[in-house]
C-alpha cells in the first residue's frame, strides 16, 4: 500500500518543510489545474513518466515551458535515440502507487518506486515556489526546491537538476552526460494493453504540451582539450572514495533519525535494511557508471601508439 496524500502532507508537516495547499476538483491537466492554483502561488509543473527498453523507469519533472525532447533524452542517458518512451499506465499503480494525472517528484517515497530515477529541471531553481501533487491530482502544494530537497533527502534521495533544455555533444569525445542516472535496476510491470500513459500535467494551450524533436545545426567538433563527463556533470562523492563513503554514512544517519522515534532495536534494524538496501546499491551503480564513464575518456583519449 502506497503513501496516501494526508501521510505525504504529515511527512512535510514533520520534516518542518514550510508548503501551501489547494484544494480543487480532480484535474488531468496544467491547464485544469491552472484554474484553481494561480501561477502567482508558483511555478505549475509537468510530469512526464518514462520507461526504457531494459524497464528502467524514470520520473522527469520539469517546468511547463520546458521544452523537452526525448530523442535527446535518450541520447543523454546512454539509451540511443529512441532507447525512451512514455511509461504504461498499469506502472504508474504497479510502481508509483498513483493514478493517471498524479505523477509527482513526491511519489518516489513509495518503496514500490525505490528503483524509478527522477531528473529535475533546473530552472525550479530559479523560483520561490515550485507546485505539484502530493499524490492525488485534487490538491496541489507549493514549496521551494530547499523544501523539496529535504524530503527527498530524508527518504534517502539526492535530488538531481539537470538541465532539460541541453543537446550536449554525444560520442567518441563525450560519454553521454546523464549516464549516471540509469537506474541500476529493472522492473518488469506486466501490460496488460498496449495503451501508454500521456505527459501528465500537460502545459495550458498557450504552452506547447507535444514533446517534439527540436532542431538545431549539427554539432561541430568542440576544439581543443575534451573534458571527462565525470569532471562536467558528476558529482564530486561518486570519484572520490572517501566522499562516497562519507555520503552512505550521511545517509545512514539521516534515517536513523527520522525512524528512531517508537521503534525497538530489532524492528529498526529491519527498516533500515529494508530502506538502505536500495539506496546503497543505486550509489554502488553510480560509483560504477562514474567509472565507466572515466574509462569511456581515457579509451578515447589516451591510446597507445602503434609500432
Amino acid at each position: 500500500m502506497g503513501f496516501s496524500k494526508d501521510q505525504l502532507l504529515n511527512r512535510l508537516q514533520e520534516l518542518e518543510i514550510d508548503y501551501s495547499k489547494y484544494e480543487h476538483p480532480p484535474v488531468l491537466t496544467v491547464e485544469e489545474q491552472a484554474k484553481y492554483v494561480s501561477s502567482s502561488e508558483g511555478a505549475l509543473s509537468k510530469n512526464l513518466f518514462l520507461k526504457d527498453k531494459k524497464h528502467r523507469y524514470y520520473i522527469v519533472s520539469a517546468m511547463v515551458d520546458t521544452k523537452v525532447d526525448m530523442k535527446v533524452l535518450s541520447q543523454r542517458l546512454g539509451l540511443g535515440k529512441g532507447g525512451i518512451r512514455m511509461a504504461p499506465e498499469e506502472a504508474l499503480g504497479e510502481l508509483l502507487q498513483v493514478s493517471l494525472g498524479c505523477v509527482t517528484p513526491f511519489a518516489v517515497v513509495n518503496e514500490s518506486a525505490r528503483d524509478v530515477a527522477l531528473l529535475l529541471d533546473q530552472k525550479f531553481k530559479n523560483q520561490t515556489r515550485c507546485i505539484f501533487h502530493p499524490l492525488s491530482n485534487d490538491v496541489s502544494v507549493s514549496l521551494n526546491t530547499l523544501g523539496l530537497d529535504k524530503f527527498l533527502k530524508s527518504i534517502g534521495r539526492d535530488p538531481v537538476y539537470v538541465d532539460l533544455e541541453a543537446n550536449p555533444v554525444v560520442g567518441k569525445d563525450q560519454a553521454p552526460d546523464l549516464a549516471v542516472y540509469v537506474p541500476s535496476n529493472s522492473v518488469v510491470v506486466p501490460e496488460v494493453s498496449n495503451k501508454t500513459s500521456t505527459i501528465q500535467n500537460p502545459p495550458p494551450k498557450s504552452v506547447s504540451a507535444e514533446v517534439k524533436p527540436v532542431a538545431s545545426a549539427k554539432p561541430s567538433k568542440p576544439a581543443g582539450k575534451v573534458k571527462s563527463v565525470a569532471e562536467n556533470s558528476v558529482p564530486l562523492a561518486y570519484k572520490n572514495p572517501e566522499k562516497f563513503v562519507e555520503e552512505i554514512m550521511d545517509k545512514t544517519s539521516a534515517l536513523l533519525l527520522s525512524e528512531a522515534k517508537g521503534e525497538s532495536v530489532e524492528a529498526l534494524a529491519e527498516t533500515l535494511r529494508k530502506r538502505l538496501t536500495s539506496d546503497l546499491t543505486h550509489l554502488a551503480i553510480m560509483y560504477k557508471n562514474t567509472a565507466y564513464a572515466e574509462g569511456f575518456y581515457a579509451g578515447t583519449h589516451h591510446q597507445p601508439k602503434r609500432l
